[in-house]
């Protein structure tokens, strides 16, 4: 039998996974236009795998609430479902400020001016930043405190070769105007 509360957290991971889906048409609209301009993509080899460690995290999260018969952790939940949509606010500010160059993938096209707008005039890497936050917080929404810790240890390996790839593909005019920038903490102005 199924809790309310286990009924509201697949309610929830359907909706990530079809926003998901959502994610997959948009970036490859956005790769089309990228090609369009003489887009380059790197970071090919990579991506698979970061595809599958994706679709892993929506599984295990489910599997482990449900086969491990994890309960609803209160007020631990609560805040965990308040992480992951200060994550989502955050993915979508910087999805819509990249608007049509934003990609799941690695392409750049050549000649265009690195996007500094929105969260990106305080962060280098605001995406991967929600990432991280919804890595952490989904699976504890329902206690699923084992995907959470895995998933977030995984995650860091994947981000370490990921930022490496994007930051080369992006080159020298990117790493000129993000130079005094850090990468996924905003520096707290001295005053």
């Amino acid at each position: 039998m199924v809790t309310l509360t286990q009924g509201v957290f697949l309610g929830y991971m359907g909706a990530l996974v079809l926003e998901r889906l959502v994610e997959l048409v948009l970036s490859k609209r956005n790769a089309a236009w990228a090609f369009a301009r003489g887009g380059v993509e790197t970071g090919q080899r990579h991506y698979r795998f970061m595809v599958v460690f994706h679709t892993l995290f929506l599984v295990a999260c489910v599997a482990e609430v449900f086969l491990l018969h994890r309960s609803f952790p209160g007020v631990l939940g609560w805040a965990a479902l308040g992480g992951a949509l200060v994550a989502q606010g955050l993915r979508y500010w910087a999805i819509s400020t990249l608007g049509s160059r934003w990609n799941s993938r690695i392409i750049v096209v050549p000649g265009l001016p690195p996007v500094e707008g929105g969260p990106y005039r305080f962060l280098r890497h605001p995406n991967y930043v929600a990432v991280v936050l919804e890595l952490a917080c989904v699976p504890l929404i329902h206690g699923a405190w084992w995907t959470a810790v895995c998933f977030s240890v995984g995650n860091l390996g994947l981000l370490f070769v990921r930022i490496r790839a994007e930051e080369a593909a992006l080159g020298d005019v990117y790493a000129k105007a993000f130079s005094h920038r850090p990468r996924f903490l905003p520096e707290v102005p001295r005053g």
